[in-house]
């Protein structure tokens, strides 16, 4: 579901006095949500800056200007509340989150040690997982995230955001990124513009890894790169071009493995910018 305009469709109760929609509008002052209530899906709307606002148990922090963006993550459930308070006023709506199914493919007969990391790599993934975590805490107070974005590789899609395999009967993580296949080399772009708030060579799990802040909490990461072409606290504009494609850290092959987050909320590339472009799927 898509909204395009205030959802406030109702009356407000409040201290058993009856307000129209139109007087909460001017309390709370929210002119507009839009984005997809769904899976994976981000939303941003607009309210007076000095508004609180909360999706569920997060806080979702107001620029200056009164506009936020949230999401919702792959597992997030069937009603979400979004609360907005202002001046001691508050108005909930229970978001109906459209449910997704995702592809699951059972492998038996892995070798244990290819689904378990060995012990010795333990503490660094925990150190590169953390490494990740800081990166998308960050709250910059930019909003290119409000732009449409494009594909940062064109190419054959060869796996979806949601996917998960059971290795041996025991689930693995699931895929929280799309998937684009090309040779190594391949160039790729920005999606959107935004601030490099991660650059690692080769971590464990993702080897060559990018990760572009577009503001608010709104992030894209690139991984299995074989090489990264800007720096940290680089300011990035779209379709600059960023990195090339690799096989590096734990793939099977070259290619771009591009993931979004709202902070740790894991949202769905593809749910931004479309289905990829039929006549790249046939080069």
């Amino acid at each position: 579901m898509t909204l395009r305009s205030i959802f406030f469709a109702k009356l407000y109760v409040l201290m058993g006095a009856l307000y129209s929609l139109t007087a909460f509008a001017n309390e709370v002052e929210l002119f507009e949500l839009h984005g997809e209530l769904i899976q994976g899906g981000m939303i941003w709307g607009q309210v007076a800056p000095d508004t609180k606002v909360k999706l569920g148990p997060y806080s979702v922090k107001v620029a200056e200007n009164g506009v936020f963006a949230a999401g919702f993550d792959r597992d997030a459930a069937a009603i979400v509340p979004l609360e907005m308070c202002r001046q001691h006023q508050c108005e909930t709506q229970q978001l109906k989150i459209k449910q997704r199914e995702y592809a699951v493919q059972r492998v038996n007969g892995v070798p244990q040690k290819t689904v378990t990391p060995p012990a010795e790599v333990l503490e660094r993934i925990r150190r590169e997982s953390a490494q990740v975590g800081q990166a998308r805490k960050q709250f910059l107070a930019r909003q290119d995230f409000l732009q449409t974005f494009q594909w940062p590789l064109l190419g054959p899609v060869t796996g979806v955001f949601g996917s998960q395999r059971v290795y041996n009967g025991q689930p693995g993580r699931p895929h929280y990124g799309v998937d684009v296949a090309q040779p190594t080399g391949t160039p790729v772009v920005a999606p959107q513009s935004g601030v490099v708030t991660l650059v690692h060579p080769d971590m464990f799990y993702s080897g060559g890894t990018l990760i572009i802040d577009h503001g608010q909490g709104i992030s894209s990461t690139f991984i299995h790169l074989s090489k990264v072409l800007v720096e940290e606290g680089q300011h990035i504009e779209q379709g600059q071009l960023i990195a090339e494609v690799g096989a590096s850290g734990r793939a099977t092959g070259p290619h771009l493995d591009w993931r979004m987050n709202w902070f740790g909320q894991r949202l769905d590339p593809e749910l931004l910018v479309g289905p990829m472009p039929e006549y790249a799927a046939q080069e």
